[in-house]
């Protein structure tokens, strides 16, 4: 095939930020499939590193959930890459509850615990948690923020390294504390700035190591404090239907200094400035998403990391008079659920899910063994095929040995929820009802419908399972194996090569990261991964490259260097390049082309040499003076064109000046042979 690049035509040059925001696509053009991951036995720790991150209180108030009124674009970028579960719930609508409910992959009614006032060791001492069972795995396991509810407990059975003790509660005093706060400050200045600083520095500790990192923020929680300029984001205009709300007395909204007490309605300017707080406390905390997000992409180890974001429940932004969350209603218990999988295609399901399916989810997404007494289910069928049948209802709960127990199961198209000492009931169809204002468990014509959703509540969780007997995992694939013959190779590179520019893409996957292009980033991010194979047991794949193949590597590192950007993805691609091309004994001793060139002060001029051979490198003017020798000694026969082999010249002459623009010349010279060649200075 011939190779489509314009030898005549400068490479264009791409900044680090650009290159950065295309390969943190890197996950979004190919199917995923369990048999596409590594042999387990490689590594004992597993085959992806994981990031979980919590938000707090937080419902699907985003930008990717199909609200443009909201300034989310870290976490919809996550969600343009991964899978967006848009109908995930939680099992308890209360922190402390659904927070263990989740890292044990137990339900509330066998966890015990229904209340924010007691930690899950205090009640289940033996449970296995879900860091626990990753650290068992081998796995680096750490957390910063709120990731339990309760942080008064030395946990090291699940973690690595002790809860760092400024993660734990700051303990307002909500008497004194205003619901909201815009402040004129930094970032990091305020407390999920600090978290996503923490782990930050986490991260560039432990990445090269196999790890399980749980990150909490606690935006957007009450009170509402985040730095001005997210306020800014958001205007009286921005929010519509906006009301008075009358929140119960007891409801934790009271509690703040500028919030009435008792049963004083809420003023619809108060309720506005709520909502705005929400909204800014939601666009501050995406940010410090988008930090770590971007800090591990630069450390390159986004391509071998599983991102699971979520919440511990939803939230009322005064839907049925109300704003806080502790409710069988679908605003308090519908969760924000994004999974980003290396090399998946990206998709969102309707699929019902639960939050408890998080531990057994992740346990089977790194090939991890699934412990057998979790009650949730693996939703990675859901992943591969996101219109599989799945569960056919969700179950939630409030109350217990606290309070009076309410339970609830949602299917597809309706909710129904039990009070079991007082035996109220209430029923809602989502087809006719979308916002729950109108029970409708009385009607005559629903006694039926009553009778049969009444009876699957009693039966539990187990009777709404789907048949999985029937699934059928995808074929294999790889995300870098453009040819589809199971391992990434140099004719993987030939044929993103071959698309540089191309208007009809013969090979649709040639557009890796999907920016509509196909260019030397795409090529890169292949060459990060050369060798990769899914093929089960396959030998180490050999990185050969015959000796024509050896002119178009070094063009495309000629290219290559031409991107500005330290990225670890990039220095891998860049590596194995420089490898395949020191592999090849050439046919010939040859002097090539100087890059850059046009150069400003410094250049780097390659050579191919057929035997071993002293090396001299002189640099002359136009008047055939000497400016420079570079003596290089005795090489080994082999290519020595990468910066790392070829001849460095700084742009001085041998008294150690900058020489001036213009046309110089330089020489190569052995025993056996001489060769010349121009380059020009341009300052």
């Amino acid at each position: 095939m011939k190779n489509n690049m314009n030898k005549n035509v400068l490479p264009k040059k791409f900044t680090r930020r650009e290159f950065l925001s295309t390969s943190m696509k890197v996950g979004t053009a190919a199917a995923f499939t369990t048999h596409l991951l590594p042999d387990p036995k490689a590594e004992a720790a597993g085959c992806y590193n994981v990031l979980l991150i919590v938000a707090d209180d937080l419902r699907p108030l985003l930008g990717c959930y199909g609200h443009s009124e909201m300034h989310t674009p870290n976490i919809d970028a996550l969600a343009a890459r991964g899978t967006l579960f848009n109908r995930a719930y939680c099992q308890y609508p209360l922190c402390n509850p659904s927070r263990v409910s989740m890292m044990t992959g137990l339900r509330p009614e066998t966890t015990g615990v229904d209340g924010n006032a007691t930690g899950w060791h205090e009640i289940i001492p033996e449970v296995l948690t879900l860091p626990q069972h990753f650290k068992s795995q081998g796995y680096h396991t750490q957390s910063v923020g709120k990731i339990a509810h309760v942080y008064k407990w030395d946990d090291t059975l699940s973690w690595s390294v002790p809860v760092p003790i400024w993660s734990q509660d700051v303990g307002i005093d909500r008497t004194t504390t205003p619901s909201w706060q815009a402040l004129d400050v930094e970032d990091d200045e305020l407390l999920d700035g600090k978290i996503a600083n923490a782990s930050i520095e986490i991260l560039s500790e432990i990445k090269n190591q196999t790890f399980f990192l749980a990150i909490g923020f606690h935006s957007p929680h009450l009170p509402y404090i985040a730095p001005k300029k997210y306020y800014d984001l958001y205007d009286t205009d921005t929010f519509q239907d906006i009301s008075s709300i009358n929140p119960h007395f007891s409801n934790d909204l009271r509690d703040y200094a500028d919030i009435p007490t008792g049963n004083t309605r809420i003023s619809e300017m108060k309720t506005l400035e709520l909502m705005q707080g929400y909204a800014a406390s939601t666009s501050y905390m995406d940010a410090q998403v988008g930090r770590v997000l971007q800090h591990l992409d630069t450390l390159g180890i986004s391509q071998n990391t599983v991102i699971a974001f979520t919440s511990d429940h939803g939230f009322h932004l005064g839907e049925q008079d109300n704003w806080g969350k502790a409710t069988l209603f679908d605003v308090a218990l519908r969760s924000p659920l994004i999974v980003s999988v290396p090399g998946q295609q990206p998709n969102r399901t309707d699929a019902l899910v639960e939050l408890v399916d998080i531990f057994p989810s992740l346990c089977d997404l790194c090939q991890l063994s699934i412990p057998t007494q979790l009650e949730g289910l693996s939703f990675v069928p859901v992943i591969e095929q996101p219109t599989y049948p799945w569960k056919t209802a969700v179950f939630s709960e409030i109350g217990g040995k606290t309070y009076s127990k309410r339970s609830s199961i949602r299917t597809t198209r309706y909710r129904y929820s039990l009070w079991e000492n007082s035996r109220r009931r209430e029923l809602y169809d989502y087809d006719t009802d979308p916002t729950e204002s109108v029970n409708i468990v009385n009607r005559p014509e629903n006694r039926e419908l009553v009778a049969q959703l009444s009876e699957r509540l009693h039966a539990g969780w187990k009777e709404a399972l789907p048949d999985i007997t029937s699934y059928v995992p995808l074929p294999n694939a790889l995300l870098w194996d453009i040819d589809n013959n199971g391992i990434v190779d140099i004719q993987d590179l030939i044929l993103v090569s071959n698309n540089f520019a191309a208007r009809t893409l013969e090979y649709p996957k040639a557009d890796v990261n999907k920016d509509g292009r196909i260019d030397i980033i795409d090529l890169l991010l292949i060459a990060a991964h050369l060798g990769e194979s899914c093929i089960v047991s396959a030998p180490p794949t050999r990185l050969s490259v015959t000796p024509e193949q050896v002119d178009t590597i070094s063009e495309w590192l000629t290219e290559a260097y031409q991107i500005d950007s330290d990225s670890d993805a990039f220095r891998a691609g860049i590596a194995n390049l420089e490898t395949m091309l020191n592999s090849v004994l050439p046919a010939k001793t040859a002097l090539l082309p100087n890059y850059p060139n046009p150069f400003n002060p410094e250049t780097w001029i390659p050579y191919d040499l057929a035997q071993d051979a002293n090396v001299d490198i002189k640099i002359y003017d136009l008047k055939g003076e000497t400016i420079r020798e570079l003596k290089i000694g005795f090489q080994n026969a082999g290519s020595y064109r990468s910066r790392e082999l070829a001849a460095y010249w700084d742009g001085r002459n041998s008294a150690g000046k900058l020489v001036a623009s213009g046309v110089y010349f330089y020489t190569l010279n052995t025993s056996k042979a001489r060769a010349i060649r121009r380059m020009t200075i341009v300052k």
